[in-house]
């Protein structure tokens, strides 16, 4: 389903930004351009994002695209001054920060920063050297979506064999051990030990069908009958719900979850870093939230403010429950030999499945 904004909608909705942000002047910023690097389909790429930031700034937006957080690092790596944006899951932040390619965040030049949730607002993720590198933007889970009509309450369902050929796994390294772990018992951030969690991630092989990459290519999957059951995002779940009418369910199965939060980051090579603060601040407005929740589906906002203003009986409310947040298991920054070790499991996990 697609979902249009009139003119006179976006002068209200916009109206109350314009009044809160001091920073917001219309028809007075310099017109200019920055570049955000982010997942395909993910907020900051939405006609109504690109055409409300530029009639608050007078700031236009491009973007390019990453499938993976290795390709987001390498990005940054290899063009230098290309990119003024770039959103990083805070599991990633301080090896941003370790390489130099991201700055601190200066919380007095993002207003709305007043309003994020202490706990996330200053995460442990994102803290290097006593500073935070990156705005916190976003959280929700990774967990497990069903076809409607499924039921499920284990990840366990993922060696059905009653859904042989039914499923649909992330192709990332993080959560799938995340998974692994969770299901064989263990810290999904630091599991002791491995053969287990390798072991139940080969025992799905005989229901594995896609290894997916994308929001975009899960939703047209599914919506083709490709595969019944699947690790999915949160806000993706409420995306496919509400605009493409997809029947999902989303759950947090007994075994746990596993929780993300992504943060908004400078580049330390932006040129044009005031502007990229103007949209951070932006990204974490509640009304612009409000907007992105309603019209496209969002996952949980790292402002409290923001989620304030959803009804209580919003989809979105419903999917992120609070009570879910003790079942979490939050992505944490992982040393560079685990990461490695996550990595090469993940690898031997996916040549298993291609033989």
């Amino acid at each position: 389903m697609v979902h249009t904004i009139t003119r006179r909608h976006f002068t209200a909705a916009l109206g109350t930004a314009a009044v809160a942000g001091s920073w917001a002047r219309p028809g007075l910023a310099q017109a200019k351009e920055i570049t955000v690097l982010n997942w395909k389909g993910y907020g900051t790429d939405e006609p109504f994002t690109l055409k409300g930031f530029a009639d608050l700034t007078g700031i236009t937006i491009k973007h390019d695209y990453f499938n993976s957080e290795p390709e987001m690092l390498t990005k940054l790596r290899t063009n230098p001054g290309a990119y003024d944006v770039v959103l990083i899951n805070s599991a990633r932040t301080q090896q941003a920060e370790a390489e130099g390619l991201i700055d601190p965040i200066d919380f007095a030049t993002v207003p709305n920063s007043k309003d994020l949730a202490p706990a996330l607002k200053e995460h442990a993720n994102l803290k290097a050297d006593g500073k935070i590198y990156g705005l916190s933007w976003l959280w929700g889970m990774n967990s497990l979506a069903v076809r409607k009509g499924i039921s499920a309450d284990s990840w366990s369902i993922f060696t059905d064999p009653k859904y042989a050929g039914k499923l649909a796994l992330f192709d990332d390294a993080v959560t799938s051990v995340g998974i692994g772990a969770l299901l064989t018992g263990q810290d999904a951030n630091n599991p002791k030990d491995l053969a287990k969690v390798t072991a139940a991630l080969k025992a799905m092989k005989p229901n594995l069908k896609l290894m997916w990459s994308s929001e975009d290519e899960w939703n047209k999957a599914f919506a083709a009958n490709s595969f019944d059951i699947s690790v999915y995002w949160s806000g993706a779940a409420v995306r496919s719900i509400r605009q493409h009418n997809l029947p999902v369910e989303f759950i947090v199965p007994k075994e746990g979850a596993i929780g993300w939060l992504d943060s908004l980051a400078v580049p330390t090579t932006s040129k044009n870093k005031a502007e990229a603060l103007k949209f951070l601040n932006y990204m974490i407005d509640p009304t612009f939230y409000f907007t992105w929740a309603k019209e496209a589906g969002a996952p949980a906002s790292a402002n409290e403010a923001a989620m304030a203003k959803l009804p209580a009986d919003d989809l979105n409310r419903q999917i992120h429950k609070a009570d879910y947040l003790s079942k979490l298991t939050f992505m944490a920054a992982l040393p560079d030999d685990r990461r490695q070790a996550f990595n090469d499991l993940w690898e031997e996990v996916k040549a298993f499945y291609a033989k």
